[in-house]
């Protein structure tokens, strides 16, 4: 055999030092901030604006070459940066697209919030199933992971060909609500959907269940009919995925409080308080309601509106995907969708 064959290798030895760099969008810049400093790193430069005739331009001002760069960017608006939800959508796009061209090694989408999370389903004839169309348009422009929280359906993961980590804002709240001390709780489930969530959170803290009748005549109205289960006299705990408008949130709390409830409270992940959502919720009756800042909460916000953070969990799990550990470990295996 040749001398030169036999000295010939079966790969190439390339001493190689992994980089993650943090980008931020305009969606939510104030949570990438606190992520880049809970990772110790700065967040990267880019440019990002809208031009007159509304189109989105960004650019990485320095080079991404090798790295894993990973994209804060929930879908939602910001009225601080001036940014719709549509307008986040496409900047998460863009700069997928951007670090792709730029041979990133890996391009992860850090979107705690996915809008169109709601359309996941054909409810009447005629309509798109936005939330997969979401999902392909990520794929599309080369996102090789999305890091997500608490998904409005479990059938989303399943739009995706890519890695998806799901993680859960659950112990969060359950602990916040531990912390409170209150006494003679009961879980209110807002719907038949989201019993499984409140069972759980239920069992978290302590309490017992009950659920709401609910019924939607039209999109973003909702009507409640009565309680299943006990709230006399009890700190009632209304606990769902998001707050929109809060319709539903506000009727909720008039029916638990008609039905002898002594005081109650509200919990969600994801706080995107639309439309009336402040004003429906002024004369609701709640002590509390408490969310995470996966979305931008107005600082004029009313009063008893609690907002926690979630960036240490965030930096948490970005740091397991740069380092090729388990997601699922920090949440002890507990971050599947209800």
């Amino acid at each position: 055999m040749d001398t030169r064959t036999q000295s010939m290798q079966t790969s190439l030895p390339i001493d190689y030092d992994k980089r993650l760099m943090l980008f931020a969008g305009r969606a939510n810049p104030q949570l990438a901030s606190d992520i880049a400093t809970k990772l110790n790193v700065d967040l990267g430069p880019v440019t990002i604006k809208t031009f007159s005739n509304g189109e989105v331009y960004c650019r990485y001002e320095e080079s991404i070459r090798g790295a894993d760069v990973f994209i804060v960017q929930p879908t939602c608006g910001n009225p601080q940066t001036g940014v719709t939800a549509n307008d986040s959508l496409m900047e998460l796009l863009f700069l997928i697209d951007a670090a792709v061209g730029a041979s990133a090694h890996r391009v992860i989408a850090v979107t705690p919030w996915f809008g169109y999370s709601r359309q996941d389903k054909k409810s009447a004839p005629r309509e798109p199933i936005s939330a997969r169309l979401v999902a392909r348009m990520l794929e599309a422009a080369g996102a090789d992971r999305v890091l997500t929280m608490d998904l409005h359906a479990g059938q989303i993961q399943g739009f995706f060909q890519k890695p998806v980590d799901h993680m859960t804002a659950l112990f969060m709240l359950t602990q916040y609500f531990d912390d409170l001390g209150l006494s003679d709780l009961v879980v209110v489930a807002p719907d038949a959907g989201r019993v499984k969530l409140n069972k759980k959170f239920a069992s978290k803290i302590g309490a017992e269940l009950a659920i709401l009748d609910k019924e939607r005549p039209a999109q973003q109205v909702a009507e409640i009919g009565y309680v299943i289960g006990d709230v006399r006299n009890k700190t009632a705990v209304i606990v769902d995925d998001m707050i929109d408008t809060a319709g539903t949130l506000a009727a909720a709390a008039r029916t638990v409080l008609e039905e002898g409830a002594s005081s109650v409270y509200a919990a969600a992940t994801h706080g995107v308080f639309s439309g009336d959502a402040f004003a429906n919720l002024a004369d609701s009756g709640f002590k509390e309601i408490v969310v995470t800042d996966t979305i931008p909460v107005p600082k004029e916000r009313p009063a008893n509106i609690r907002v926690l953070p979630c960036a240490e969990l965030l930096t948490d799990s970005i740091r397991r995907i740069f380092t090729d550990d388990s997601v699922s470990e920090v949440f002890g295996g507990e971050n599947q969708l209800f």
